[in-house]
C-alpha cells in the first residue's frame, strides 16, 4: 500500500476581523499581525491508500478544517498537506453555487474536478437519479433544503469518482432510507479501495464502517490508530466529559486550549501563506 493523504507539521489558523475593510487592508500588505483563531496546530499523520478513516471529536476540534485541507478548499498556513490524486469533499452546501440550478452545479463541479463536457453529460443522469431531488434539479440550489443540497452534493462527488471521498456530516440531515443508501455507495467505494475519510458524531457508524479513526482533540491529534481502540478511548472521554457540570466543562475547556495552542489567540509579525477563500474566512 502507497501513502495517499499525508499531514506534515500542518497549522491552520484564520485572522479575526473587526472590520470588513480590514480584510481588504490584508490583500496589500504580506504583515501580519491581531488575533488568530487556531483551528489545528502541528498536525502530522498519515494515511494509506484503501483505508476508511473516521474523523471524530468534539465540536470546534478541527474536524471540519482538516476536511477543508485534505479536499482543498483551504491551504495550510504552516506545514504541508499531500493528497495523491484528486480529492472531493462532501459537506453540505459544499461546492454548490446557491445561485445556480441543481443541474448548473453538477456541470460546475464537474469542470472544477477536470470533466470534460462529454464525461459531465455522461454522468449528469447518474447525479439526478441518485439525488432524488425531483424538479428541483432545474430550480436554484438556495431554494433546496440542508437535505436536498446534501442528497445533491452526495450524488455528484461520488459520480465525479474522486481517488479520496472525502465526507463531512453529510449523512447528519434527510432521511433514514437515503442515508442507508449513501452508506451503501461508501461501501462500494469501499470495496473498490478508495481512500475515504468520514467525519461523523455518529460511532456506531464509524465503527462499523471505518478501518482507522483519527481522534481531534481541539487543533491536534489525541489519537490515531485502529477504528475499536481509538474509538473505545473517545467513547471513554465523552462518558467522562458528559458527568461534568457546566462549570467545569468551562474550566477543562479552558485549559484545555491552553494546553493545545486552540482557539483565539495574538500572533504578531507572521507572514503567512492564504488560500483564495481564506480570504474571506471570518
Amino acid at each position: 500500500m502507497s501513502t495517499k493523504v499525508e499531514f506534515k507539521n500542518v497549522t491552520k489558523k484564520y485572522k479575526m476581523y473587526t472590520r470588513q475593510i480590514d480584510k481588504i487592508k490584508d490583500l496589500f500588505t504580506s504583515k501580519e499581525s491581531g488575533d488568530f483563531h487556531y483551528a489545528l496546530s502541528d498536525v502530522s499523520f498519515s494515511v494509506e491508500s484503501g483505508e476508511i478513516v473516521g474523523i471524530i471529536g468534539l465540536n470546534g476540534s478541527g474536524k471540519s478544517t482538516m476536511s477543508n485541507l485534505i479536499s482543498g478548499v483551504t491551504m495550510p498556513n504552516e506545514g504541508d498537506v499531500y493528497v495523491n490524486g484528486t480529492a472531493s469533499l462532501i459537506a453540505i452546501s459544499a461546492g454548490l453555487n446557491g445561485q445556480l440550478t441543481g443541474l448548473e452545479n453538477i456541470e460546475l463541479k464537474g469542470l472544477m474536478m477536470g470533466l470534460s463536457k462529454k464525461q459531465i453529460q455522461e454522468i449528469t443522469p447518474k447525479v439526478i437519479e441518485f439525488a432524488e431531488v425531483g424538479k428541483f434539479i432545474n430550480q436554484p440550489v438556495k431554494n433546496y433544503s440542508s437535505g436536498m443540497r446534501s442528497r445533491l452534493g452526495f450524488a455528484i462527488s461520488i459520480n465525479i469518482d474522486p481517488d479520496v471521498l472525502v465526507i463531512d456530516e453529510a449523512l447528519s440531515v434527510g432521511d433514514p432510507t437515503f442515508t442507508q443508501k449513501c452508506l451503501d455507495k461508501m461501501n462500494e467505494f469501499k470495496e473498490n479501495g478508495k481512500t475515504i475519510f468520514f467525519i461523523s458524531h455518529s460511532l456506531g457508524q464509524v465503527k462499523s464502517f471505518c478501518t482507522k479513526a483519527i481522534w481531534v482533540h481541539y487543533g491536534k491529534i489525541k489519537d490515531y490508530g485502529d477504528v475499536l481502540p481509538v474509538t473505545a478511548q473517545y467513547q471513554k472521554f465523552l462518558a467522562d466529559y458528559q458527568k461534568m457540570t457546566p462549570e467545569e466543562r468551562i474550566k477543562f475547556k479552558a485549559e484545555q486550549l491552553k494546553e493545545n495552542n486552540h482557539g483565539l489567540l495574538m500572533t504578531n509579525d507572521v507572514k503567512t501563506k492564504k488560500g483564495f477563500f481564506d480570504i474571506f474566512k471570518k
